[in-house]
Parts: C-alpha cells; sequence; structure tokens
C-alpha cells in the first residue's frame, strides 16, 4: 500500500504542470494579440529610380567683387596749399590733364636761388678759364714753374664741377615743381576725392583716385581638385549682379600656390569692358564649363543623403529597404544629378527621395499608383517611427 502522502504530492505536482502550461499560453495569446503586424510599405514607380549612365559636364564656378587693375592715386608731392581743384568725383580725365594747382611758392623760390647759384658758379668758371689760358701763355714764355700751370689747372676743373653740381640742383629743382603740378597719371575717371579748394595738403598726401574701367577684374578662389582643369587663356562666361545677359571673359592669371590656410588657388578673370557699363566693386560670378567624354553612373542629387559625414541612399532589395553607404563625384546642379562612383550598382532600385526615419530592413515594395493595400510612400515616415 502506498503512502497517502506520496500520492497527495504527486497529485499537488500535476495541478501545478497544468496551471503553468494554461498561463503560458494565456500570455502567449495575449502577446499575439498585442504585436502588430509589420506594415509594408508601398512606393510608386515614380519614387523609384534606376542608375542611369550621363555624361557629367564639370562645372567651376567663383565669385567675388569687379576690381579695376588700372587705378592710379594722385599724390601732392610737395607742401602747400591747394589753389584750386577742377575736377570732382565722377568727372571724366585724359592723361596728362591738369586737376588743380597748388602754391608752388617754396620750391620756386628754391629754384630761383639754384638758378642764381648756376649763374654764380659759370661766372667763376669762365674766370678760371681765362686766368688759365694766361698762365698757359706766360708758361710758354718761361715766366711761371710748371707747378703754377697744374694749380691753374686744378682751379679751373674744381671751377666746372661747381657748375654742374649747380647745374644738377637747378635740375631737382625744376623737377619738383613739374612733378609737383598736379596731372593726371592716367586716362579715366575720378573715383575719389580727399580734399578741397584752400585746403593746406602736405606731400606724399592722397588728394584723389583715377579709375580705368575700360578693363576690370575678377578673382575667385577654385578648389585645389578642380584648378587643374583650368588654363590661362581660357575662356568663360561671367554674371554681374544687375546685368540681364552674362558675358565673356578670359583667365588671365592662376595663383602658383593656394590661399594661406585654405584648400583653394587664387585665379583672376579679365573682363572687357569698353562701353564701361560695370563698376568696379559690383559683385560677379564666373562660371567654367568643361564637356566631359565619359558615361557615369547617376542618380538624382534628391536621392542622396548624409550622416556622420558619409554619403547614402535607400534601396529595395528583396522586398526589404536598405541602407548603402555610396560614394560621390561629380554634380549636375543644373540636372540636379550627381555621380556615384561607389555602392551602386545599375540594376538598383533607389528610393528618388529621402524620407525621414525609415528603418533598415522594413518590408517595402513597388506598386501601380492606387493599386496598393499596405502603406503608401507618402506615410512611410510615419509608419517607420510607430514601427520602431
Amino acid at each position: 500500500m502506498r503512502k497517502p502522502w506520496l500520492v497527495g504530492g504527486g497529485v499537488a505536482i500535476i495541478v501545478v504542470a497544468i496551471a503553468a502550461g494554461v498561463s503560458i499560453r494565456a500570455k502567449s495569446k495575449d502577446d499575439s494579440k498585442d504585436k502588430k503586424p509589420e506594415v509594408t510599405l508601398e512606393f510608386t514607380p515614380a519614387e523609384v529610380v534606376r542608375p542611369l549612365l550621363a555624361a557629367m559636364p564639370e562645372r567651376i564656378e567663383f565669385s567675388g567683387p569687379l576690381m579695376a587693375p588700372r587705378t592710379a592715386v594722385v599724390r601732392a608731392k610737395a607742401s602747400g596749399t591747394l589753389l584750386s581743384l577742377s575736377v570732382a568725383e565722377g568727372s571724366r580725365v585724359k592723361a596728362g590733364q591738369s586737376l588743380g594747382t597748388i602754391d608752388l611758392a617754396d620750391l620756386q623760390s628754391r629754384a630761383a636761388e639754384r638758378s642764381a647759384g648756376v649763374d654764380s658758379a659759370r661766372a667763376r668758371m669762365a674766370e678760371a678759364e681765362r686766368m688759365h689760358k694766361s698762365n698757359e701763355d706766360l708758361a710758354n714764355q718761361k715766366f711761371i714753374s710748371a707747378n703754377a700751370l697744374e694749380s691753374s689747372r686744378a682751379t679751373l676743373e674744381a671751377t666746372r664741377a661747381q657748375l654742374k653740381s649747380a647745374q644738377a640742383q637747378l635740375g631737382t629743382a625744376a623737377l619738383g615743381i613739374r612733378e609737383a603740378a598736379l596731372v593726371a597719371p592716367i586716362s579715366g575717371v575720378i573715383g575719389r576725392r580727399n580734399v578741397v579748394s584752400g585746403e593746406k595738403v602736405s606731400a606724399e598726401q592722397e588728394l584723389m583716385t583715377i579709375v580705368d574701367l575700360k578693363e576690370l577684374e575678377l578673382a575667385g578662389v577654385v578648389g585645389t581638385h578642380q584648378v587643374s582643369l583650368l588654363r590661362t587663356g581660357q575662356k568663360l562666361a561671367v554674371r554681374v549682379e544687375g546685368a540681364a545677359q552674362p558675358v565673356e571673359g578670359r583667365i588671365d592669371r592662376i595663383a602658383p600656390m593656394a590661399e594661406a590656410g585654405t584648400r583653394g588657388i587664387r585665379v583672376v578673370v579679365l573682363l572687357s569692358n569698353p562701353e564701361e557699363v560695370f563698376r568696379a566693386g559690383q559683385y560677379a560670378s564666373a562660371l567654367v564649363s568643361l564637356d566631359d567624354v565619359s558615361q557615369r553612373l547617376t542618380i538624382p542629387a534628391a536621392s542622396v543623403g548624409q550622416a556622420s559625414g558619409q554619403d547614402f541612399v535607400w534601396t529595395i532589395e528583396k522586398g526589404a529597404l536598405v541602407r548603402r553607404l555610396v560614394i560621390t563625384g561629380r554634380r549636375d546642379a543644373a540636372n540636379g544629378r550627381i555621380e556615384v562612383t561607389q555602392g551602386l550598382t545599375p540594376d538598383a532600385q533607389v528610393l528618388a527621395a529621402r524620407f525621414d526615419t525609415l528603418k533598415e530592413g522594413a518590408p517595402a515594395k513597388i506598386v501601380a499608383k492606387g493599386a496598393g493595400s499596405g502603406m503608401p510612400a507618402a506615410s512611410a515616415s510615419a509608419a517607420s517611427a510607430k514601427a520602431s
């Protein structure tokens, strides 16, 4: 006969096991009831593209203000009072034209003094020549010694040197008067005037600026990865602010080294402006378009996103979303396309636009417009967010 306590214990164990099984099944049913089926994202054919082989013309663009390379600063060469000024800002002048008058009384007085010094030196030299000629006659007649004749010749040479010195000083004074005259060094337009009539000016003081607008320059910076495609003399299009149409420019020079602290090379474009339509200081941009002889794998620029400094695209592979890292190359802003050098194959199915909060591995498919029963692409972001 079995003991009663053994029988009771066995019955209790069976009851507990049955209760645990019932509880697990109930919990599994509850979990399956709470868990929602994962929604399949649907994209129309217009929202999915395949990479295309196309030429990608290289476009190099840089900008900056226009500058006038022929700009002259007129400075006073002597101190004095500005007696008159015959030009104003915007006045057109020609090279050699008088711009005004400065009181040059000090220079003129100094020049008169130098002229008197020349006359005195000339008189002394004439006297020395007469004395030397007389001494030569006396020496021939043995009335004076050879030493006396040499002394006479030395005196003559000294007076000649004194005359040359006086003449040089007079020339310097005359040159100072000529340089002190206010004349235009180049033809152009008065860009800025800093003084007015009656003002006291000092030597080397800036009086006005003359600008020649016949030729203008545009200086910009081009990246080191593109500058090798440019050549001196190369033609390009320049668009100046306020102008309806771009005008033709020419690359005049390319700097031999990069700008300090940058990876850019300075490029200067020369712009012909014979009608003086443009002005110095106007903002302009230059565009160089270079043909491409290669066929490159391209996708819409809107397809490419960026995270942590890396470019990526979303593709549909085997019915699921896949986030693929890509390496991009040239960009065609005009057509809105970008080159992909690595990361995609020509048969890849790429989302044509960037969608927010898409989930890696989420179910996705391409359906005809209005024929799907899942989540449309317009709601893809919301669905992804809920699923995550």
